[in-house]
């Protein structure tokens, strides 16, 4: 009978009083997270090459907590690039970056994803970091910077699957060429074109053909050179840009038909 009666005033003390229990139960705490994408070498990627792509995920499962692209400016070119870099001393300001709050009730592990340059889908790379959150602590301000590799690399001559003929030799080969974050390369510029090596590698009828190098020209970004041929046939041609001092590396393809 003792038993009946203390299993009956257990469960109306659940009934009368649930915020009690509730109080063991963990609080869900909205934590903030800030991430941006930096170009190696360069600076912030934002919306004037439209973003980076950034996903959060729960490393452990792979569940997508929160998704969207950066926004705002590439930054301060003094402070990124120019000013000796000091401990604590911000470069971000002003950049662009991707903030969201997530909703978290204990320390969470995160695999921080980010897609740059998203709309140059020839360049785009994947590059990611892992962090922990804890509710509560969030990971603002300068954020978490993730640095993305490459150059973008757009052929712009001669067109894709371009039909000409052989009285048309020489073509020209003209590329253009700029860092991740959009920022231009010039001949002495800080981000000196004359230093990065830019070649097309020329296939005919599926056999390496040629290896001509571009020059870079007046007009920003732009490389470009003569290409001569006496033979018909399909040409395909892999354009790349390859800075030695870096590593930054970047590609573009095309192809045309010579009658």
């Amino acid at each position: 009978m003792n038993n009946i009666i203390f299993i009956f005033l257990v469960v109306l003390l659940q009934i009368l009083t649930p915020g009690a229990w509730a109080e063991t139960e963990s609080k869900v705490t909205p934590t903030e997270i800030t991430v941006r994408a930096k170009a190696k070498d360069a600076k912030f990627i934002g919306s004037s090459i439209g973003g980076a792509m950034v996903i959060i995920r729960r490393a452990d499962t792979g569940e997508i907590l929160a998704k969207g692209l950066t926004q705002g400016s590439t930054g301060d070119t003094g402070k990124i690039m120019k000013m000796p870099r000091e401990r604590y001393v911000p470069i971000s300001e002003g950049a662009a970056g991707f903030t969201t709050t997530l909703d978290i009730s204990e320390p969470v592990f995160l695999t921080v994803e980010v897609q740059a340059p998203y709309i140059k889908k020839q360049a785009r790379v994947v590059a990611q970091t892992q962090t922990w959150l804890v509710p509560g602590k969030p990971i603002n301000g300068e954020g978490l910077i993730v640095e993305v590799p490459g150059m973008v690399v757009d052929l712009l001559s001669p067109q894709t699957h371009l039909y000409t003929g052989l009285d048309k030799s020489p073509f020209e080969i003209r590329a253009n060429v700029v860092m991740m974050c959009g920022c231009s390369l010039t001949d002495g510029g800080l981000w000196d074109g004359s230093k990065i090596e830019v070649a097309a590698l020329v296939k005919k009828d599926g056999e390496d053909f040629a290896v001509v190098p571009l020059e870079i020209q007046e007009t920003m970004n732009t490389f470009s050179a003569p290409f001569t041929t006496r033979v018909p046939g399909v040409y395909e041609m892999l354009v790349y840009a390859y800075d030695p001092k870096t590593g930054n590396t970047g590609v573009d393809q095309g192809s045309f038909i010579v009658k």
